[in-house]
């Protein structure tokens, strides 16, 4: 059954993580698993944190976006043994660049984070990225 917004928004916003999908030029669809939040006025702050091993702070999903400013977040539930329990929800974002208004955004999202997962409690990051979500759907099964 399809979700209603204030539905499939509910069950974004309680979710931990998902997958982040932005635009690669030449492969296409790129596809990473994120934490993440969700401000009340409909912005997805994902972290570009310090806390995990990384090859550069300058990450490939952040290229993407610079590119191609589209990307899609998606949280689902899994039941194996219990296919009525099973949802989706899949939210079309757009970047946005965190100058003025944004940059104050980034800081609340910023905080968000440090406040959700103990492991951003003193705020690692390099930069928190700012989507604001233009498109909501979502299913269930029940």
């Amino acid at each position: 059954m399809k979700l209603d917004r204030d539905e499939a928004l509910a069950r974004l916003g309680r979710h931990d993580h998902g997958i982040l999908c932005t635009v690669h030029a030449e492969r296409g669809v790129d596809a990473v698993p994120v934490a993440f939040v969700v401000d009340a006025a409909g912005y997805v702050g994902i972290p570009i944190d310090r806390v995990k091993p990384k090859a550069s702070m300058r990450l490939q999903r952040q290229r993407n976006l610079e590119a191609d400013p589209r990307a899609t977040l998606l949280v689902e539930q899994w039941d194996a043994d219990d296919w009525s329990r099973l949802w989706w929800v899949r939210a079309q974002l757009y970047w946005e660049d965190s100058v003025g208004e944004i940059g104050r955004r980034e800081a609340s999202l910023a905080g968000q984070l440090a406040d959700r997962y103990p492991q951003y409690q003193h705020q690692p990051f390099e930069k928190v990225l700012v989507l604001r979500i233009i498109g909501l759907y979502g299913w269930a099964a029940s």
